[in-house]
């Protein structure tokens, strides 16, 4: 019997004043969620909710059941606190109210 491949891979997650950067051995064919799960960044940070937190791979948004391949680094992001075009949007308005 042959034994499974393994792959290196990372898990990254940042904070405004912090970044963690976990490197694990995992095998062949695991997936974004489960390298997630295997390298205890839930435990570490209990804010983490596979279910509202997105993830990448080197900025690729991706699903938890992307299969990885050697030498993926799997990011996890935080929800956005305002939504980016709304924020523009009210920017622009304000911008317009100055210039009037």
């Amino acid at each position: 019997m042959v034994a499974a491949e393994n792959i290196r891979v990372e898990v990254a997650y940042a904070l405004a004043e912090r970044q963690l950067i976990l490197e694990l051995e995992v095998p062949a064919g695991t997936r974004a969620g489960e390298a997630v799960e295997r390298s205890g960044m839930l435990r570490r940070f209990p804010e983490i909710d596979l279910s509202r937190n997105r993830l990448g791979i080197f900025s690729r948004p991706v699903t938890a059941d992307e299969p990885l391949q050697d030498g993926d680094r799997v990011e996890i992001y935080r929800p956005l606190l305002a939504d980016p075009k709304q924020v523009r949007r009210q920017r622009a308005a304000a911008s317009r109210k100055k210039g009037s």
